[in-house]
């Protein structure tokens, strides 16, 4: 069955960096769009980007554009997210999500969301 597996959270000071890693199994990773989400502490789920299946069209929320970069491996069937910069406000739990057959692109709407993984603890903080 469909397992997201999401790593790479961890506490950072403003400023820092992290790269999240998504490891996946039980379908066809390499024709299919991702999505990484964040779920916020009192303030519920915000996408934030999305790739489509050879990797070579992005979408980015207006609060992270210019501060992540999401990318895949296809050959080991492997979402990655690269942050930058990283603020107190994007303290969240970062979950990685395989969208549904026909959703639209960008896929940002909840409920577009297949599957989504337990997610990975990202925490800015001095």
């Amino acid at each position: 069955q469909v397992q997201l597996v999401e790593s790479g959270g961890g506490v950072v000071p403003p400023g820092g960096s992290l790269t999240l890693s998504c490891t996946t199994s039980g379908f066809t990773f390499s024709t299919t769009p991702m999505t990484w989400l964040r779920h916020h502490p009192r303030r519920g789920i915000e996408w934030l980007s999305s790739i489509n299946s050879p990797g070579d069209d992005v979408a980015y929320a207006d609060s992270v554009k210019g501060r992540v970069t999401i990318a895949r491996d296809n050959a080991n069937s492997a979402l990655f997210l690269q942050m930058n910069d990283l603020r107190p406000d994007d303290t969240a739990v970062y979950r990685c999500a395989k969208p549904k057959t026909r959703s639209p692109w960008p896929p940002s709407g909840e409920y577009t969301w297949a599957y989504w993984g337990r997610g990975t603890q990202v925490t800015v903080s001095s």
